[in-house]
């Protein structure tokens, strides 16, 4: 921009000296020279300052030297001084498509992991993170990208993969939220956020899955049935001694006295609806004599 500065100054005065020498006959060379020139003057004197956004630090650099950090306002500055800007704004860092992250369970079995990372430069520590990336776009690069690629592929290897996939999965997000959070403090960089957006299985781990899936439920239906027989058993047992006990109660109640009077009771029914009837009846102590009843009466 200087050097341009200077050419464009250079180029406007020759325009007017040449006017007025006579040696460029066109008519408005003076105007144009004066008009170029200011321009050229104005783009040299825009060298000399340089604005800092409300949302960015700046860092400054003259022929390898590295100054101290700027803040949001105006800077005066050297025409050789190379200015560096870092955003303070937060910025997504999205895991997914291209950059999905490839990880293996503690069984071996292959997830794909979606993730969203979100994090911010801390301005104290702008100079520092210049140092090790070299700009904003840089420190997600080098800094932000392989570390956090890097623990979630640890993290996942401490579960199995039904953990990964199901039934573990919020555990997980904020056990690689804490330690991406940790891993970046030291350089500066504020991690506001880390979203477990998805986990995809391998379709050998998905076979596995399904197939483990289908025998725990097998397994569960198999124990259930089970329970289910013993308990029907033990009812039928439960049955089965209650009717005993009652048979032996009524055999051991029921004599041939007992057995007589009901016969002649039942036979005293009878009769109510016949003149005479006339039946065996009794055991032993009767003699299996015929036993008369008279139901003229009626």
């Amino acid at each position: 921009m200087f050097l341009l500065s200077i050419l464009l100054l250079a180029l406007g005065v020759a325009l007017v000296v040449l006017r007025r020498r006579a040696v460029v006959e066109f008519r408005f060379a003076t105007l144009a020279g004066l008009l170029v020139a200011v321009v050229g003057l104005l783009l040299g004197l825009s060298t000399f300052t340089h604005v800092v956004e409300p949302y960015e630090v700046a860092v400054p650099t003259s022929l390898g030297s590295v100054g101290s950090t700027w803040k949001p306002g105006l800077h005066l500055k050297s025409p050789l001084t190379e200015v560096t800007t870092f955003s303070t704004r937060p910025t997504d860092l999205n895991l997914t498509g291209n950059d999905t992250v490839e990880v293996r369970s503690s069984e071996g079995g292959v997830l794909y992991v979606d993730l969203t990372v979100k994090w911010s430069i801390d301005p104290e520590h702008t100079l520092a993170l210049y140092r090790l990336s070299g700009s904003s776009e840089n420190v997600q690069q080098r800094l932000v990208y392989p570390d956090a690629r890097e623990i979630v592929r640890n993290v996942f290897a401490k579960h199995t993969s039904v953990e990964g996939y199901a039934s573990q999965r919020e555990v997980i997000n904020a056990e690689m939220g804490r330690l991406i959070t940790e891993r970046m403090a030291p350089r500066g960089i504020i991690v506001n956020g880390v979203n477990l957006r998805n986990v995809k299985p391998s379709e050998v781990l998905q076979k596995a899955i399904d197939q483990k899936i289908q025998q725990d439920q097998a397994t569960e239906q198999a124990a259930a049935a089970v329970l289910t027989a013993k308990a029907q058993a033990e009812q039928r047992r439960i049955e089965a001694e209650s009717t005993a006990q009652a048979n032996s109660l009524i055999a051991s109640s029921l004599t041939d006295r007992i057995l007589m009077s009901q016969c002649i009771e039942a036979f005293k029914a009878a009769a109510e609806k016949n003149p005479v009837y006339a039946s065996p009846c009794g055991g032993s102590a009767a003699g299996g004599a015929p036993l008369i009843v008279d139901g003229t009466k009626r």
